[in-house]
């Protein structure tokens, strides 16, 4: 028997699923969730083998979600996005069911997977979430703060800081790891707010003080927080065009 978590907004689309899953015996739905926080305390409590997961979801969203989990289940995607949008993470995730589902592609969905627990084929969800492309840029990073979810608007954020395999984000109630590339977090935050300003900083604009020359052709920003950053060449060359200084 395999454990089943449906995750989405809507009542009539978790009805729908349940009523497509009486067809597989072997899938047993242990819990239901309307939002990515219910979501992300169901998985840490029920270990499901596989979750069905919306992408737009009031609160948190089924990406930020599954960026806070370190050993996420299998996903297939139920989501209203064409299907020319999911192209970027459409070879990594199990399988996407664009609504209105139907029973035959929901059948020939649950048959991929069981395919790949066959043969123990891994998802690899770290390219997904490296590759998604939001609609939008977001004005908020959400992170795993002891267990919880904490949701930071971008007016909070200090400044950012690569660490290893994390991101280090500072703000006004204190400091937060959260498993990303700095690259990353650049593509999703408004680039006329946020500038990488040196491989191993992302700072908000709006935090800019003043800039100091240092070594060579690199400076140092000092910022309103009291931090400071270093800004390599080619952040230098980007605060420029920017600023339009």
């Amino acid at each position: 028997m395999y454990k089943v978590i449906l995750i989405d907004d809507e009542p009539l689309a978790r009805q729908l699923l349940k009523t497509f899953l009486q067809a597989h015996p072997q899938l047993d739905v242990v819990a239901e969730c309307a939002d990515g926080f219910e979501g992300f305390k169901a998985i840490q409590e029920k270990a499901p083998d596989l979750i069905f997961l919306d992408v737009q979801m009031p609160r948190v969203s089924g990406f930020e979600m599954l960026e806070l989990l370190e050993n996420p289940p299998s996903v297939i995607f139920t989501t209203a996005f064409d299907e020319y949008a999911l192209k970027a993470f459409e070879a990594n995730a199990v399988d996407y069911l664009l609504k209105p589902i139907g029973r035959e592609r929901f059948d020939a969905a649950i048959q991929k997977w069981l395919q790949q627990v066959a043969h123990k084929a891994p998802q690899q969800i770290a390219p997904l979430l490296e590759n998604n492309v939001y609609e939008g840029y977001q004005h908020r990073i959400v992170v795993k703060d002891n267990g919880t979810i904490r949701i930071i608007p971008e007016q909070d954020i200090f400044y950012i800081e690569a660490n290893d395999d994390y991101i280090k984000i500072f703000t006004k109630d204190g400091n937060y790891l959260k498993k990303s590339t700095l690259s990353h977090i650049e593509q999703q935050l408004d680039p006329q707010q946020f500038v990488k300003v040196h491989r191993s900083y992302l700072i908000p604009v709006s935090q800019l003080n003043r800039i100091e020359p240092y070594e060579k052709e690199s400076h140092i920003a000092l910022l309103h927080c009291g931090a400071k950053v270093m800004v390599s060449k080619n952040g230098m060359g980007k605060l420029k065009q920017l600023l339009g200084w």
